[in-house]
């Protein structure tokens, strides 16, 4: 499998960092193929120019898509699994994940008549939240994000589509160490046996 990996968190110091990293340990020793792009490491520009606005407002074709959006388009056209990980903030992903899907998600690539985007295999999320799934209001919470994530954006682009969510993963929470073992041993496994 050819796994392109969507990471976005600010901090190296991160429970997130780590599961991205127990996560790219077993792709390595399910011997599958991987590119990794770090949102905050590239320093990706999440905002909309007046000319993308444009263009995705007016479905204007026309007018250019920026170089960093194609080279992100061709990644994912080379794929054949596409997998974010992040933290929840605020019960949505970090204003520069939003941003990455507002840019790349482009007219005539990901939605209209003549969309060049493959369909993919899969897409995984693995998102890290500090809440506690026992609680209605985060259950609640985890509904409206596979509905944005899964069904609108994914939505018929890749033929499985996944959220996997590890909770309870605040830095204050009393288990949290028991927790941190088990979803680590949990991502790595999912990346061995993609």
């Amino acid at each position: 499998m050819q796994v392109l990996i969507i990471y976005c968190h600010p901090s190296a110091n991160s429970f997130t960092a780590a599961v991205k990293d127990a996560f790219i340990k077993g792709l390595q020793d399910g011997n599958h193929q991987y590119e990794l792009i770090d949102l905050y490491q590239e320093n990706f520009h999440e905002t909309f120019s007046e000319e993308e606005y444009m263009r995705e407002a007016f479905y204007n074709d026309s007018l250019p898509i920026a170089k960093d959006v194609i080279k992100m388009q061709e990644k994912i056209n080379q794929s054949n699994v596409l997998v974010f990980i992040y933290p929840v903030f605020w019960t949505e992903a970090p204003a520069k994940l939003v941003g990455w899907f507002q840019r790349v998600w482009t007219y005539g690539f990901a939605y209209g008549d003549k969309a060049t985007m493959k369909q993919l295999e899969k897409v995984l999320f693995l998102v890290t939240m500090g809440g506690d799934l026992h609680e209605e209001l985060r259950q609640r919470q985890v509904v409206a994000m596979k509905t944005v994530m899964l069904e609108d954006r994914i939505s018929n682009r890749a033929k499985e589509k996944e959220m996997i969510v590890f909770d309870r993963m605040s830095r204050d929470y009393p288990n949290r160490r028991k927790n941190f073992d088990r979803f680590l041993n949990q991502a790595y496994q999912l990346g061995k046996e993609l």
